[in-house]
């Protein structure tokens, strides 16, 4: 169960801690309030763009362009496991990527039950630019001075984060696109080059 003050802070454009699936998560809604106060918070430079956190790939279509390869590239690895950078439906907020937005889709239980309640949320981790994330939510919500009310509790499932991955339309590219690790993370570089040359 997400606890009405989760809830609530959100609704009111605050930001919260929250387990996921690897590092903690510090959660807005993709708001200009929210965006303001998680950026304030995390002393994120405006330039560098979060992700959207969300519970499906229909949930993620309300936002971005969804090709048919980066629904099979998310479905041969684990959930939370990829974030996913795809052109935008319409230009957003440029600390959410303006053009490309990038989509993570939740694997934590509890994560998917807040985004199911609330709708997407960012997905950012929760600790300041350049610091050391904690290993769960509460530790990370009590460093970054969040009230109680505003940590959703829970364990993550480990320190490393979710590998980046952008895909972009390139017809030389007998898929018709190309897929560019931006960020290795808990899934190997080696492994994501392998899967492209399987489907491509």
């Amino acid at each position: 169960m997400i606890p009405p003050s989760i809830i609530e802070t959100l609704n009111d454009g605050g930001v919260v801690a929250y387990p996921t699936s690897t590092q903690p998560g510090l959660a807005s809604l993709p708001t200009q309030q929210g965006l303001d106060a998680l950026f304030a918070l995390k002393q994120r430079p405006v330039h560098m763009p979060v992700s959207l956190g969300v519970a499906s790939v229909e949930q993620a279509k309300q936002f971005v362009v969804f090709p048919e390869l980066a629904e099979k590239l998310l479905s041969a690895f684990d959930d939370g496991s990829i974030t996913i950078i795809l052109p935008a439906l319409q230009k957003s907020d440029r600390r959410l990527g303006g053009e490309n937005i990038a989509i993570r889709i939740l694997a934590h239980p509890l994560a998917r039950k807040l985004v199911e309640k609330v709708g997407p949320i960012t997905a950012t981790s929760a600790n300041q630019s350049g610091e050391t994330p904690e290993s769960n939510s509460q530790s990370a919500g009590l460093k970054l001075g969040l009230s109680k009310k505003a940590i959703l509790v829970g364990e993550c499932g480990g320190d490393v984060p979710s590998t980046i991955i952008q895909i972009v339309q390139d017809e030389n590219q007998r898929s018709g696109f190309s897929v560019t690790v931006m960020r290795e993370g808990v899934i190997p570089r080696e492994d994501v080059m392998l899967w492209l040359t399987k489907v491509n």
